[in-house]
């Protein structure tokens, strides 16, 4: 009984942040087309000044069919060009707090990959966007204007005239709209990082209690190359593991200090032999790292780094691989 009125709360939460998404895609178009129309109530193409006071009426007209012509690319952008809008995910991102609060079911989320999603979409819409309103314009010229002012019969000269104006207003409305979502966006990568910081100062509070001299026995390993050369360790001791050329340099802990032997081995076979071990994950096309051993991480405008414990060196993280390192912190309880 219990998990159905949980399911059922899930599915009331899922639907408002649905609707607060749909309202926030509406106010953005009627932001975007308000200035649109503002640009053209100052400067007046097409001949509007020739209609005097009635020149308001038609720019509220083209302000409405501007605002369903942008419902109607959102569509051809879901449907035809299979770009859905995710903007529920952007404004309804869970603060530090909210995470804590769900910190048992709360999923980890690439935000870079939906940076450069939106920011892609973004591109596109603008494109099809630009084209449906010259179009609606134009129409709306050679219909509703035409009668005062004869250049505004239907024409390709027209069309482009149009597209030329409503292009450089498209290009400064979604200049703001890009620097305001990537904003925010890094504001929430900021919480991100926060909530995996957290994540694995609990996991270090947490490992440092529960190995004891027979586990430690177990996880012992020994890391071997083409050569007869070896090395002997225990699994929690590994810290990173680096590819230099031919050989890779193993990073462990002997006797509480930092050590590093040379192996003739590349890291895919490395990255073969620790396979077993889930925190041992491949974070750079030169790095394996454990994420047991990581003690922070930092994050900046789309990158990652991981700062490495007792060494405090900083190992990048590959966008690609980003996903990946989240969901194993994520899993770590």
């Amino acid at each position: 009984m219990t998990n159905g009125l949980d399911e059922k709360g899930k599915c009331h939460i899922f639907v408002d942040d649905m609707n607060q998404g749909q309202k926030d895609i509406f106010r953005v178009r009627v932001i975007s087309v308000g200035f649109i129309t503002l640009a053209l109530a100052v400067f007046k193409p097409f001949g509007l000044d020739a209609w005097h006071w009635q020149a308001y009426m038609h720019l509220l007209n083209i302000f409405v069919l501007g605002v369903a012509v942008c419902m109607l690319t959102d569509i051809v952008m879901k449907y035809i060009v299979k770009m859905p809008c995710n903007m529920e995910d952007i404004h309804n991102i869970p603060s530090l707090s909210e995470m804590m609060e769900n910190d048992a079911d709360m999923e980890v989320r690439s935000y870079s990959e939906d940076i450069n999603y939106f920011i892609r979409r973004n591109l596109y819409f603008q494109i099809v966007n630009t084209v449906l309103e010259s179009l609606m314009i134009c129409l709306y010229r050679h219909f509703m204007l035409s009668s005062r002012v004869e250049g505004n019969q239907l024409s390709w000269n027209n069309f482009f005239e149009t597209l030329l104006i409503i292009a450089f207003c498209s290009f400064a409305i979604g200049l703001y709209w890009r620097f305001k979502f990537r904003s925010k966006y890094l504001a929430a990568e900021l919480e991100d990082t926060k909530m995996l910081n957290m994540r694995l100062k609990r996991k270090s509070e947490t490992s440092d209690t529960l190995h004891t001299p027979t586990e430690q026995h177990l996880n012992e390993i020994v890391l071997s190359g083409t050569t007869n050369e070896s090395v002997t360790l225990q699994i929690t001791n590994l810290l990173y593991i680096e590819a230099v050329g031919n050989y890779v340099k193993v990073y462990h802990l002997r006797d509480g200090k930092v050590q590093n032997d040379m192996l003739r081995a590349t890291s895919k076979q490395m990255e073969d032999d620790l396979r077993q071990y889930p925190m041992i994950v491949r974070c750079h096309r030169a790095f394996l790292v454990n994420l047991g051993q990581v003690e922070q991480i930092v994050s900046h405008s789309g990158t990652m780094q991981l700062i490495i414990k007792h060494s405090h060196e900083s190992i990048p993280v590959s966008r690609s691989k980003m996903s990946q390192i989240k969901d194993v912190i994520k899993n770590m309880y």
